[in-house]
């Protein structure tokens, strides 16, 4: 799936939207000279009986514009994962939050439960802060 959405080399965005115009043309003028000869202008029927082949016509193009549309946008995925930030391949974290990585004692290696930390005399130091902090001057006085 990685390979699918973040593809070593996608094609341009350039080169992907020129392909959509040029297929999204075709697949006009395809259906404009599907529809013609079915019209009452080109054929000697009227519209009642023109219209349930204009309405399939149309809607086919419409289906096969739409799942074009979503085929382009589909390849132009990398481009628009790659302008967002999070969302590297690299950014995606897969491990669990319940247990911290690298931690070989069975005991300290889940963060699940809260237990009791033990401070012992020895850890704490005594404080480098001998004085108060002296009180901020407003900016416009020197």
């Amino acid at each position: 799936m990685r390979q699918f959405l973040f593809p070593r080399r996608p094609l341009s965005r350039g080169v992907l939207l020129f392909l959509h115009l040029f297929l999204q043309l075709g697949l006009l003028c395809a259906a404009t000279l599907w529809l013609l000869p079915r019209t009452p202008w080109q054929a000697a029927i009227g519209w009642e009986q023109a219209w349930p082949d204009l309405a399939f016509g149309a809607g086919l193009w419409l289906a096969a514009a739409i799942v074009l549309r979503l085929l382009i946008e589909l390849c132009l995925l990398p481009h628009h994962l790659t302008s967002r930030t999070g969302f590297a391949p690299g950014d995606v974290v897969t491990r669990s939050f319940e247990r911290r990585p690298a931690v070989h004692d069975r005991q300290a290696a889940w963060t699940s439960e809260a237990r009791p930390v033990e401070t012992e005399p020895s850890v704490l130091g005594n404080a480098r802060v001998t004085r108060p902090a002296e009180p901020l001057k407003p900016q416009g006085s020197v």
